[in-house]
């Protein structure tokens, strides 16, 4: 007999390993994301008292800022919502069974999954986790060979590399919001219209070349063979969705199950919008970049149904607030800690580096505030005021938040658990391949932001009335 205990077992690739590695620490040792919001409050709190002020006015500055960020809570809430049901919709389901036909061999499955999520999260970030676990399952289903963890961490791949310099960018749309920007940032950065952040053509290019950054990365670590985990080693067999309209059995739900009333507020709301870019002169594409924000961008979803599934922004965003207030206090009680924290980063760099230092800080911070709205909220006003005092373009330096803040994801599994859900799986069995992206697309980040931040002029803020 051969004793099998003896026989080697084909190693993982050492990126891989190296992922699992820290997947598995991380599941030992990481707490929830909310517990690191609760951290970051002692932390500020502490860094006030150090910088001169009372406990009494850390105190008042954290309940004055509890309640300022309700409607952009809430704005974000939406984007959850809406994008979770358009995804999961009949029409745009059988458009993911159709994509799933496709791709042939286990490898081109993997990169297939990796172009549709980056695509997609540049729609939304909502909508792509959904869309994108659905095409996992639908591509495993049809080539069985996939590696389901390459797979599915591939499906992942917007919410790590590009959906923050896309749609539902939440710092650019905040930006972008006169209303929903906090009153003590808006002298500091003026509003910035998305023709200033996600549609300047640097960001357009730095989105493409991230993508296929991505599916180059995800087709060339697809195990292949034997040495592949497929979704059936997991003990996963997907089943296509039920998607069937129940049977009328009564004449009132004729217009309950009827298209007729949904296509004509359809109607309604899209002559709607063209009258609102049309309003802003220079053609419909200019009016978009114009126009386009959070309240615009949630109106355009909200032509669709939606289903809750936002718990984690609802109880968390609110201690975020808490944060900011802490860091920013009010017009007549200014706290220390954003000046501070403005001048160290005049301090440390020029109008050459700074692009580089805020990527690398940005993206460090993300895996303890692993939310791309309020960590922006929490960083902006010391952020921006670096940048005029360095004249560093403002709408540039939103994006280079967005671009380094959506690496962190890649490790962080705050945002995977919808796909965790679809996909059967925890977060441990994605992260080894997500790792492996984060270690490529890392320098590619910083050199794009600095890169192209020497190519913007500065332009100083405008609020306007």
């Amino acid at each position: 007999m051969v004793d099998t205990s003896a026989v080697k077992r084909p190693r993982e690739p050492a990126a891989i390993r190296l992922g699992l590695a820290i997947s598995d620490w991380t599941e030992r040792w990481f707490p929830d994301a909310f517990v690191f919001a609760l951290v970051g409050i002692v932390v500020v709190f502490v860094a006030g008292l150090l910088l001169g002020r009372s406990p009494a006015q850390m105190t008042r500055y954290f309940g004055g800022g509890f309640w300022t960020l309700i409607p952009f809570t809430m704005q974000m809430a939406l984007i959850v919502i809406f994008g979770y049901v358009v995804a999961s919709s009949p029409p745009v389901y059988r458009l993911v069974q159709w994509l799933a036909t496709i791709p042939k061999t286990p490898r081109t499955a993997v990169a297939w999954i990796a172009l549709f999520a980056t695509v997609s999260s540049l729609l939304s970030w909502g909508f792509s986790l959904v869309f994108s676990g659905l095409l996992v399952r639908e591509v495993v289903r049809r080539v069985p060979q996939t590696d389901y963890r390459a797979a599915g961490a591939a499906g992942y791949l917007g919410l790590g590399s590009v959906w923050a310099l896309g749609l539902s960018s939440s710092a650019a749309l905040l930006m972008a919001t006169k209303g929903s920007i906090p009153a003590s940032l808006l002298p500091i950065s003026g509003v910035l219209p998305l023709s200033r952040t996600i549609f300047l053509w640097q960001s357009i290019v730095a989105a493409v070349v991230l993508m296929a950054v991505s599916v180059l990365v995800a087709y060339l670590t697809a195990p292949d063979g034997g040495t592949a985990r497929t979704a059936e080693s997991y003990g996963i067999r997907p089943e296509p969705l039920e998607i069937r309209t129940p049977a009328r059995q009564r004449p009132g739900e004729w217009l309950e199950y009827s298209p007729l009333l949904t296509i004509l507020i359809v109607i309604v709301g899209v002559a709607y919008l063209v009258q609102l870019f049309a309003s802003k002169g220079g053609g419909i594409g200019a009016g978009i970049a114009q126009a386009l924000d959070l309240n615009t961008y949630n109106f355009i979803f909200l032509l669709t149904r939606s289903v809750p599934a936002t718990a984690g922004v609802l109880i968390q965003f609110p201690f975020y607030a808490g944060i900011f207030g802490m860091i920013t206090g009010t017009a007549s009680d200014p706290s220390p800690i954003s000046q501070w924290l403005a001048g160290l980063f005049v301090r440390v760099s020029d109008t050459n580096s700074y692009p580089v230092l805020v990527s690398i800080y940005s993206a460090v911070l993300g895996l303890f505030v692993p939310s791309g709205g309020s960590k922006w909220v929490i960083e902006a006003p010391y952020l921006l005021q670096a940048a005029n005092e360095l004249k560093v373009n403002l709408g540039w330096v939103v994006q280079i938040y967005n671009a380094a803040e959506a690496l962190p994801n890649l490790v962080n599994p705050f945002w995977m658990l919808p796909l965790l859900g679809l996909l059967g799986v925890r977060a441990r069995d994605l992260v080894g391949y997500a790792a492996v992206q984060l270690l490529v697309h890392l320098p590619v980040v910083l050199f794009l932001m600095w890169l192209f931040a020497r190519t913007l002029p500065y332009i100083a803020p405008a609020v306007p009335p």
